[in-house]
């Protein structure tokens, strides 16, 4: 209706032509397919009808109610059409319904009536299945104890039989109950509780039978010493005699004869040979063998009864258990073994003897002791003797006991090598000895190098005959043309008397060393090596240790220090010689594949490194004791004209100091060019350090005012300082590169000096600036004391009015720079 309502009151359209309402029926039929769809956004389209022609608004609203009646006559038939069938549906269900409800209630009847039938089958059934469990745990359990009953009556049986000390019935019974009864039942706890009885009844039985065996490890135990003892002195004794074998035995061919037992010797391949065969001599000196020592009968007997008994592995067993104990005990050193010879000895006679007795004992019996047995002992032995003598070796600081415990030790695997046992890692072990005897050498050698470079004079060595001269030369390989060219005495040797004493010393120490080498069954190249490492160890810690600590220590000077530099240059050329002098006692080719260089070079390098250092300290702290006297009168009004005497004699100092330089070795190029960077670095060094002190000494925050006066007194200093370093006082710097290291304390104080703030601040920033090393704040913090320097000045000045004017003028203009520079301070933390 209200469309109707629209369109009456709207003027008739004028009338169109057919073929125009056809364009205009295309052109609002896109428009309305545009509206009816919501994806499209509608304000183009709604904004297209405005914008047409004047009376396009009045069609577009007769055609939208056009088609709203035409949507509106199609849902009215589409209503129309399913109403119908809707109302035919709804009936259909409502019928089902009913239907529904009286076969649910049917089902639910029916469920009821089923599980009301059922309950009393469901009850039977579970007592039949209760009484058919029943039934077959009462058949099970019958069947369990007929095979239960045996075992408790052998079990019964067998404690009637202990009771009364059947003890051979008893272990029989034992051996049916662990064979037969108990496997059967064996799953039951009381089972177990007497499987796990029986090894200690057995044991009881053991312990009461084995008294006699007892007594018998007792005897072993206190014999085991004096069988030691004799054992090895028969070693000694061979190795004495037969040197010529002893050699063969170096390279792994000698079967020797270690100890005597039962009048035959035993080989290195276990035979035996005859006694009488020995040396007439040997034959006067009665032999005392192991049977003579300790009495084996009692290890039969019970050896015996146990294998009738049919327990031998048990005996078995106990004996080596409790010979293992023993061995523990042996094993076992005393507290203060370590402190004599005699202590090593006693450990060593109680282990041998062992050892001797365990052997007869594999020999004599057959299989209660097995070759496998001792090899288990010896190796759990050899690890705790390896660990004893690791730990009480360590302990002992004299180098002539250490080199004692080497020889015995060599005797002592000797000896247990003869009887089969393996004793490689005892050689092994004498390398770790051969390490701590290294180390009391390393000690001794120590205190020598202390000595030797308390009692150098540092200066060198004055020549004034040529004996003189031949005698140092035979002690050190000192080797100098221009020197050697030189036919007048006296002469000066460049090195310090400590040279030649080192170098002497570090041969004597090679000696010391090829003295543990000895009876050590290893090749030349295996000495070799030896000799290589302790001169190593030598040079790389003990002598490098004492260098950096002389080289640390307060009363050496720069003179020391220098020549300190000039002895580790010529020491480290020495180490070809050295490595020479090992080689001709070792006949071992440097060029071997494996042999090992010595390590001098590094070490002497670093000490010369040190001493550098050292230099670089030292002098700093020289400039900083000279800096320490200034006393500058920061409040002058006008400069005394010349230089300040500290800074002065300081110059005069720093000059002195790089002379003595000049004494660096320098007979060839490397040298040359050493000594030059070490002047150089040093000079360089101490002209950047002056300048960074006086620097500091300016900008002290302690200090508050300075005046202009005070500031041109110090330029003069700073002057002095640029003159020093415009002198070359070290040759080999480039233009004007020492001078640099003033560059800038000379900028800061030109600026103050000729007051060019406008200059500074107008190119500050530009690569080309005049005050390019002048930085803001340093600038800033000098400026305001030469403010307040000024200020204190206007005071005491007031009394002409013209002063004051001036001065108001200047501090203005301060004023102003210090805002400016304040600012680019600023700019620069920002």
């Amino acid at each position: 209706m209200a469309s109707n309502r629209v369109h009456a009151a709207l003027p008739d359209p004028p009338s169109l032509s057919e073929e125009e309402n056809k364009e205009e029926e295309k052109v609002f039929g896109n428009i309305f397919a545009e509206l009816e769809s919501v994806d499209l956004p509608l304000g183009t389209t709604l904004r297209s009808i405005y914008d047409d022609q004047p009376n396009a608004h009045k069609r577009f609203m007769e055609k939208l109610d056009a088609r709203i009646r035409n949507h509106d006559r199609e849902i009215e038939k589409m209503c129309n059409f399913h109403h119908q069938g809707f109302v035919d549906a709804i009936t259909e269900l409502l019928k089902v319904r009913a239907d529904a409800e009286k076969l649910m209630g049917q089902v639910t009847d029916t469920n009821r009536r089923l599980q009301e039938s059922g309950r009393e089958v469901t009850c039977q059934t579970e007592e039949v299945i209760r009484c058919r469990i029943q039934q077959r745990n009462m058949a099970t359990t019958v069947e369990k104890l007929q095979l239960c009953i045996p075992v408790l009556e052998m079990y019964s049986k067998l404690k009637e039989q202990l009771e009364s000390k059947r003890y051979y019935a008893a272990l029989k019974t034992m051996e049916q109950l662990e064979k037969v009864f108990i496997p059967r039942v064996s799953q039951y706890r009381f089972c177990r509780i007497m499987a796990e009885n029986l090894p200690r009844l057995r044991e009881e039985i053991k312990e009461i039978s084995m008294s006699d065996l007892k007594d018998f490890l007792e005897s072993i135990r206190k014999h085991s010493d004096k069988v030691g003892e004799t054992a090895m002195r028969q070693a000694q004794l061979h190795r004495t005699f037969n040197s010529a074998v002893a050699k063969q035995a170096s390279t792994g061919h000698y079967t020797k004869p270690v100890y005597t037992l039962n009048g035959q010797t035993h080989t290195h391949n276990g035979l035996m040979m005859d006694e009488d065969t020995g040396d007439e001599d040997e034959g006067d000196e009665e032999i005392l063998t192991a049977q003579d020592l300790v009495d084996f009968s009692p290890v039969y007997r019970c050896l015996h009864i146990y294998t009738v008994l049919g327990d031998r592995e048990t005996f078995e067993n106990y004996y080596r258990k409790q010979r293992k104990k023993q061995a523990r005990l042996v094993l076992q050193p005393q507290a203060n073994m370590h402190e004599t010879v005699e202590g090593y000895r006693r450990y060593f006679n109680q282990i041998v003897g062992f050892f001797v007795v365990e052997d007869h004992i594999l020999h004599a019996t057959q299989g209660l002791v097995t070759r496998a047995f001792t090899d288990e002992v010896w190796n759990m032995a050899l690890s705790k003797i390896i660990a004893v003598l690791r730990t009480h070796s360590s302990y002992c600081d004299d180098p002539d006991l250490v080199l004692e415990l080497k020889n015995l030790i060599v005797i002592f695997a000797d000896t247990l090598q003869g009887y089969g046992f393996p004793v490689n890692r005892l050689f092994d072990l004498l390398f770790e000895v051969r390490d701590q005897y290294n180390e009391t050498l390393l000690k001794k050698w120590a205190l020598v190098f202390r000595e030797i470079f308390e009692l150098d004079n540092y200066s060198p060595i004055p020549v004034e005959t040529e004996e003189e001269y031949i005698l140092v030369v035979s002690r050190f390989p000192f080797h100098d043309a221009e020197i050697e060219k030189q036919q007048d005495f006296p002469k000066k040797l460049p090195m310090s008397q400590s040279v030649p004493q080192i170098y002497t010393q570090v041969k004597e120490l090679i000696y010391a060393s090829l003295k543990f080498s000895e009876s050590l069954h290893r090749s030349s190249t295996e000495i070799d090596d030896m000799l290589r490492k302790s001169t190593n160890l030598l040079l790389t810690r003990t002598l490098s240790s004492c260098l950096q600590n002389l080289i640390k220590k307060p009363h050496i000077g720069l003179t020391e220090l220098v020549q300190i530099i000039i002895n580790t240059t010529h020491l480290e050329q020495a180490c070809k010689y050295l490595e020479e002098f090992i080689t001709n006692i070792t006949n071992v080719s440097p060029e071997t594949v494996h042999t090992t260089r010595l390590y001098g070079l590094s070490t002497f390098k670093d000490a010369r490194h040190a001493a550098e250092g050292e230099i670089y300290t030292k002098l700093n702290q020289k400039i900083d004791e000279f800096i320490q006297l200034a006393d500058y009168e920061w409040g002058m009004a006008e400069s005394d004209g010349r230089a300040s005497g500290y800074l002065m004699d300081l110059i005069n100092f720093l000059r002195s100091t790089f002379q003595v330089f000049t004494h660096l070795p320098n007979n060839n190029n490397d040298h040359a060019s050493m000594s030059g960077k070490v002047a150089q670095t040093a000079c360089m060094s101490a002209c950047k350090h002056l300048s960074t002190s006086l620097m500091q000494m300016l900008l002290d925050t302690e200090l508050k005012q300075i005046s202009m006066g005070a500031i041109q007194q110090f330029n003069l200093d700073v002057i002095q300082c640029e003159l020093f370093a415009s002198s070359e006082p070290v040759p080999g710097f480039q233009g004007d590169t020492l001078q640099l290291a003033f560059i800038d304390l000379r900028q800061l104080l030109d600026l103050f000096m000729v007051w060019d703030w406008s200059t500074y601040l107008a190119d500050y920033g530009q690569p080309t600036s005049k005050y390019l090393r002048v930085n803001p704040a340093t600038a800033l913090a000098l400026l305001e004391k030469v403010y307040r320097g000024m200020k204190d000045t206007s005071k005491k000045n007031n009394i002409f009015s013209q002063f004051r004017k001036n001065d108001r003028d200047k501090q203005k203009l301060i004023e102003t720079v210090v805002k400016q520079l304040r600012s680019l301070v600023n700019g620069m933390s920002s």
